[in-house]
């Protein structure tokens, strides 16, 4: 029978499955897109996948510094591709790109090491080995390194703020006249949803056990 957190795990895979789908197919069939855009488009489908696949066993071959190292990155290229760009406000373009990095961020830092070491398989409940479900649920085992789950607290407050902001975005504005943030999203409602459903998948993975 399946676990909550196997249930979990499902909508995530769900969830990231589609959402890579949107970037791809954004990625290789936007016309007019820049050369910035689509690689966007194309980190986010990567992200997307590797993250559908982390929880099963086909994820058992993600962890490892090369493709850690690529997300590390990908965190970056964000943030300094923003700053190649020659805008009126340069803060606040690169304030939109944060939530991307700090998701490549998120992926690198859980494929730093096996997420939720010390926490108890299948395998081992079955067994019959005392689990610790409580802390299971939290996605760390007792006596993680206070430094780690600090860092990991700082990335799923964080994306749990963006993916709020991303999902009500495009909602129609209460105002009489919308302001420029509803205007701008009013444009792309499908793109925001899917950041923002990223983000709340990605603030889920760094806390269920995988």
């Amino acid at each position: 029978m399946d676990t909550p957190v196997d249930i979990v795990h499902f909508m995530l895979t769900v969830l990231f499955a589609l959402a890579a789908v949107h970037a791809l197919w954004h990625g290789v069939r936007s016309p007019g897109a820049g050369r910035r855009d689509r690689v966007d488009h194309l980190l986010h489908a990567a992200m997307s996948l590797a993250m559908a696949a982390m929880p099963w066993s086909l994820g058992r071959s993600l962890p490892g510094r090369a493709t850690t190292v690529l997300f590390a990155l990908a965190a970056l290229w964000f943030p300094l591709t923003a700053l190649r760009r020659r805008t009126a406000n340069r803060v606040a373009e690169i304030a939109g790109r944060l939530p991307s990095a700090a998701g490549m961020a998120a992926m690198a830092w859980m494929l730093r090491a096996p997420h939720g070491r010390g926490v108890p398989t299948h395998e081992t409940l079955a067994a019959g080995v005392p689990g610790v479900h409580d802390t299971a649920a939290h996605g760390h085992a007792a006596g993680a390194p206070v430094p780690a789950a600090c860092v990991t607290g700082l990335l799923t407050v964080y994306l749990l703020a963006c993916a709020m902001w991303s999902l009500t975005r495009p909602m129609p504005s209460l105002r009489s006249t919308p302001d420029a943030a509803h205007r701008a999203a009013a444009t792309d409602p499908y793109g925001h949803v899917r950041d923002g459903a990223m983000a709340l998948g990605t603030a889920l993975m760094l806390l269920v056990p995988h």
